[in-house]
Protein backbone atom coordinates (compact mmCIF):
# COMPACT_ATOMS: atom_id res chain seq x y z
CA UNK A 1 0.00 0.00 0.00
CA UNK A 2 1.01 3.29 -0.94
CA UNK A 3 0.07 6.39 0.87
CA UNK A 4 0.24 10.00 -0.99
CA UNK A 5 -0.27 13.31 0.99
CA UNK A 6 -0.45 16.61 -1.03
CA UNK A 7 0.34 20.06 0.38
CA UNK A 8 0.89 23.10 -0.07
CA UNK A 9 -2.89 24.10 -1.55
CA UNK A 10 -4.31 27.82 -0.56
CA UNK A 11 -5.93 31.13 -1.33
CA UNK A 12 -3.85 32.96 -3.85
CA UNK A 13 -5.13 36.04 -5.81
CA UNK A 14 -5.19 36.11 -9.70
CA UNK A 15 -1.43 36.15 -11.43
CA UNK A 16 0.03 34.70 -7.66
CA UNK A 17 2.01 31.30 -6.93
CA UNK A 18 2.05 28.06 -5.27
CA UNK A 19 3.87 25.38 -4.84
CA UNK A 20 2.37 22.00 -4.30
CA UNK A 21 3.89 18.79 -2.81
CA UNK A 22 3.09 15.33 -2.90
CA UNK A 23 5.53 13.30 -0.27
CA UNK A 24 4.75 9.23 -1.49
CA UNK A 25 5.14 6.36 1.26
CA UNK A 26 6.79 2.91 0.59
CA UNK A 27 9.49 1.80 -1.25
CA UNK A 28 10.28 1.83 -5.14
CA UNK A 29 9.42 5.81 -5.74
CA UNK A 30 11.74 6.25 -8.72
CA UNK A 31 10.35 3.59 -10.52
CA UNK A 32 6.41 4.71 -10.53
CA UNK A 33 5.34 7.33 -13.01
CA UNK A 34 3.83 10.82 -11.03
CA UNK A 35 1.11 13.15 -11.89
CA UNK A 36 -0.60 15.54 -10.75
CA UNK A 37 -4.98 15.61 -11.76
CA UNK A 38 -7.54 18.25 -10.56
CA UNK A 39 -11.03 18.47 -10.30
CA UNK A 40 -14.03 20.60 -10.04
CA UNK A 41 -17.41 20.17 -9.07
CA UNK A 42 -19.55 18.52 -11.56
CA UNK A 43 -17.23 18.25 -14.16
CA UNK A 44 -14.15 14.96 -14.58
CA UNK A 45 -10.72 14.76 -13.20
CA UNK A 46 -8.68 16.19 -15.56
CA UNK A 47 -4.37 15.63 -16.17
CA UNK A 48 -2.50 18.13 -15.53
CA UNK A 49 0.82 17.35 -15.57
CA UNK A 50 2.89 14.40 -15.54
CA UNK A 51 6.51 13.09 -14.94
CA UNK A 52 7.73 9.55 -15.89
CA UNK A 53 9.98 7.36 -14.28
CA UNK A 54 12.54 8.70 -17.35
CA UNK A 55 11.90 11.74 -16.64
CA UNK A 56 9.69 12.72 -19.73
CA UNK A 57 7.19 15.44 -19.03
CA UNK A 58 3.56 16.68 -20.42
CA UNK A 59 1.05 18.96 -19.18
CA UNK A 60 -2.21 19.57 -20.55
CA UNK A 61 -2.14 22.93 -22.80
CA UNK A 62 -4.07 24.97 -20.38
CA UNK A 63 -0.99 24.94 -17.75
CA UNK A 64 1.82 24.39 -20.32
CA UNK A 65 4.53 27.80 -20.17
CA UNK A 66 3.13 28.31 -16.30
CA UNK A 67 3.07 25.15 -14.52
CA UNK A 68 6.43 23.22 -13.70
CA UNK A 69 6.30 19.59 -12.29
CA UNK A 70 9.29 18.11 -10.78
CA UNK A 71 10.29 15.09 -8.93
CA UNK A 72 12.84 14.39 -6.40
CA UNK A 73 13.40 10.76 -6.14
CA UNK A 74 15.65 10.83 -3.44
CA UNK A 75 12.94 12.46 -0.75
CA UNK A 76 9.98 10.58 -2.60
CA UNK A 77 8.27 13.53 -3.49
CA UNK A 78 6.23 15.07 -6.29
CA UNK A 79 5.84 19.27 -6.64
CA UNK A 80 4.19 21.21 -8.96
CA UNK A 81 4.74 24.48 -9.19
CA UNK A 82 2.27 26.82 -10.32
CA UNK A 83 2.83 30.59 -11.62
CA UNK A 84 0.41 33.15 -13.18
CA UNK A 85 -3.09 31.55 -11.53
CA UNK A 86 -6.01 32.21 -13.00
CA UNK A 87 -9.30 31.65 -11.19
CA UNK A 88 -9.72 28.84 -13.96
CA UNK A 89 -7.37 26.85 -11.87
CA UNK A 90 -10.03 27.03 -8.93
CA UNK A 91 -10.03 22.95 -8.04
CA UNK A 92 -8.88 20.56 -5.85
CA UNK A 93 -5.67 19.37 -7.02
CA UNK A 94 -4.68 15.50 -6.19
CA UNK A 95 -1.52 13.55 -6.84
CA UNK A 96 -1.02 10.39 -8.50
CA UNK A 97 0.96 7.17 -8.56
CA UNK A 98 1.53 4.81 -11.25
CA UNK A 99 3.41 1.66 -11.23
CA UNK A 100 3.85 -0.62 -13.94
CA UNK A 101 0.20 0.30 -15.25
CA UNK A 102 -1.09 -1.68 -12.27
CA UNK A 103 -0.52 -0.29 -8.94
CA UNK A 104 -2.61 3.32 -8.62
CA UNK A 105 -2.57 5.23 -6.06
CA UNK A 106 -4.23 8.83 -5.18
CA UNK A 107 -3.68 11.20 -2.57
CA UNK A 108 -6.54 12.76 -0.75
CA UNK A 109 -6.37 15.79 -2.52
CA UNK A 110 -5.63 19.55 -1.69
CA UNK A 111 -7.85 22.83 -2.31
CA UNK A 112 -6.11 25.64 -4.58
CA UNK A 113 -8.84 28.83 -4.35
CA UNK A 114 -7.98 31.43 -7.17
CA UNK A 115 -9.47 34.88 -5.89
CA UNK A 116 -9.22 38.17 -5.96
Amino acid sequence: QVHLVESGGGLVQPGGSLRLSCVASGSSFSARDMAWYRQTPGKERELVAVITTSGSINYADSVKGRFTISRDNARNTVFLQMNSLKPEDTAVYYCYSNRLGVYVYWGQGTQVTVSS
